[in-house]
């Protein structure tokens, strides 16, 4: 069984770490009003403790924190979470950027990849209404390699280090390659080179792989 409060109090030891100059001394964001005694970091502590032992259901998160209600004296209800949730997400990608950086900042060649998001099937897309009124934010249809058929979606990019650390990520329209999610990465021009290189070469072994292939096989049938 997992100790959730010792796993949400080592994740507040690092964000405190990693955001002395972003929060004040209670780690909240600095704004008018009353802060709130459970604060931002411990909102943001909580979201990734949850998510480290594989809990992605606010309910499900909720009905576990009933085992430490003493632990979490001042424990907001799970509406507000989800809107400090919201509020917070400026505050959780620097401190996410900062441990990215720390672990492997040295790193000068970096690797993409993407994954499908598939929001429904393509025979019922045309019934779909999401992003209706924004065409920016509207799925579209893509292809996936990997499995080999069309989908109705988005596409959610990464871009990582070669120890495994993300750095970057993203989600975009399914029909939206790798090499042009490079243009919005917040890295340096030197590591975007590497990146597309890598790309290329990959594409050109994969080209060259088929091409070999398809020339023994036509020999063979000689």
């Amino acid at each position: 069984m997992h100790n959730l409060y010792a796993i949400f109090a080592k994740f507040l030891d690092i964000c405190k770490m990693f955001s002395a100059d972003l929060v004040n001394k209670k780690g909240n964001i600095p704004r008018r009003g009353v802060f709130p005694k459970f604060s931002d970091l411990e909102v943001i502590s909580l979201s990734l403790a949850a998510e480290s032992i594989g809990i992605d259901s606010e309910s499900f998160l909720f009905s576990k924190l009933n085992e430490y209600k003493d632990d979490f004296s001042s424990l907001i209800s799970r509406r507000q979470y989800n809107d400090r949730r919201k509020l917070t997400i400026g505050l959780c990608n620097q401190v996410r950027e900062r441990i990215a950086s720390k672990v492997d900042g040295g790193e000068a060649i970096f690797c993409i990849d993407c994954m499908p998001i598939e929001v429904c099937r393509p025979i019922r897309s045309k019934r779909c209404k999401m992003g209706k009124n924004n065409y920016d934010k509207a799925p579209n249809y893509g292809y996936c390699a990997s499995q080999g058929k069309h989908y109705y979606g988005y596409k959610l990019h990464s871009l990582c280090g070669l120890s495994g650390v993300i750095h970057s990520f993203d989600l975009t329209k399914a029909s939206v390659h790798d090499i042009h999610y490079l243009k919005d990465v917040k890295v340096s021009v030197s590591a975007i080179l590497h990146c597309i290189t890598y790309l290329f070469c990959l594409f050109l072994f994969h080209q060259l792989h088929f091409y070999n292939y398809g020339t023994a096989n036509s020999v063979e049938s000689l």
